[in-house]
């Protein structure tokens, strides 16, 4: 159950910081009203804080899945007695 919860936070922190690393690109890169080089440092603030959480998201993740692979002490004791 820990590895199956520890899979959903990080597919949902993949998402999130592909989601707003591909916007902030387009904004920075983009010939629209809102593009141009001069609004780089506003994208970053506003895309990097979700990019951030999204990080969280997967490293909290990763810590989970791999305190799922070890068996507790109970378990172990089943297997042996």
């Amino acid at each position: 159950m820990i590895k199956l919860f520890a899979g959903i936070l990080m597919a949902i922190g993949i998402l999130l910081m592909t989601g707003s690393g591909l916007c902030s690109l387009v904004v920075i890169f983009g010939t629209g009203q809102f593009g141009g080089g001069g609004i780089i440092g506003l994208a970053l603030v506003i895309g990097g804080v979700p990019f951030l959480i999204g990080l969280g998201l997967v490293y909290w993740g990763r810590t989970l899945w791999k305190k799922g692979e070890h068996p507790s002490l109970e378990e172990l004791d089943d297997r042996f007695n």
